[in-house]
């Protein structure tokens, strides 16, 4: 009965199967390994804990907006070098690399339809140098403002940026105030502005634009915040409580009117323009 019996041999390495890396992601929230195009049918949230992991540009597009609807504005804008910023990398090469990998800019612009809605909205794309508000981050958002104002549609804005971006200066920091004059005129229209909040929505974008929502909205554990912990705690000299720039705390202290799952933005974001245009479109 020997061929009941097989001898135990170490796996050499020629044994081994390659497994593409692409396959499998690993979540960041408890650790399980993830097939990856499952997990992105779950809009790249963890079936097991419910973390949320980053999702593209593109993706908050196709998320929120109906299939087809989607008309791209000012896209052939493209960032100059006012200051001829030279750090450890020429900033026109900055510029470059990040074009490289198919993007056009920190931000996404456009109309569309959600849920049959026409709204106006604008994407920040973290994959772009940080998300990093430069001048044609600030000019592409007033523009898309400005068609919210000139055919009366919400304003959408998808906030994930590492601040203001170094390498313009006092340009970048100029968009601050141009951002949040054109949300005042929205305001003053009358209009929806609803700010949606992503992991890491920091800096000159946080001081602006994102936290001027009519609704401030939140996806889970994302980081939000001004300055960093270290900075905070050497300006106060005091101990900061733990987790004091997410979604959940920044809720509990009225910075963030709601954290909601990806899962259910466009619904919610849905039902809330459609309670505030109750009797204005109609």
């Amino acid at each position: 009965m020997a061929w009941f019996r097989k001898d135990k041999q170490p796996l050499k390495a020629q044994d081994r199967r390659d497994v593409p890396t692409d396959v499998f992601d690993k979540c960041k929230g408890c650790g399980e390994i993830l097939y990856r195009e499952r997990l992105a049918q779950n809009l790249n949230v963890c079936p097991t804990c419910g973390y949320h992991l980053r999702v593209s540009a593109d993706a908050y597009v196709s998320l929120l907006l109906d299939s087809g609807t989607f008309k791209e504005l000012d896209a052939h804008l493209r960032a100059a070098d006012p200051l001829n910023f030279t750090d450890l990398k020429p900033y026109p090469a900055r510029i470059a690399a990040a074009e490289a990998k198919g993007k056009n800019e920190g931000v996404i612009t456009g109309t569309g339809e959600l849920d049959g809605i026409e709204v106006a909205l604008a994407v920040m794309d973290f994959d772009f140098i940080g998300g990093s508000m430069g001048s044609v981050v600030g000019e592409k958002i007033a523009r898309v403002a400005h068609v919210a104002l000139k055919f009366e549609r919400p304003l959408l804005i998808v906030s994930a940026s590492g601040g203001a971006r170094m390498q313009e200066g006092i340009f970048s920091l100029m968009q601050m105030a141009k951002t949040s004059t054109v949300l005042a005129r929205i305001h003053e229209a009358g209009l929806p502005f609803i700010s949606i909040l992503t992991h890491p929505t920091t800096g000159g974008v946080t001081a602006s634009f994102a936290m001027l929502g009519d609704v401030n909205i939140a996806e889970p554990g994302a980081l939000i915040g001004f300055a960093g912990p270290r900075v905070i705690e050497e300006t106060i000299k005091q101990e900061l409580p733990k987790g004091f720039q997410r979604a959940e705390f920044l809720q509990d202290h009225g910075m963030v009117d709601q954290v909601v799952d990806r899962r259910e933005l466009k619904g919610l974001i849905a039902r809330l323009l459609r309670h505030q245009y109750a009797g204005w479109k109609d």
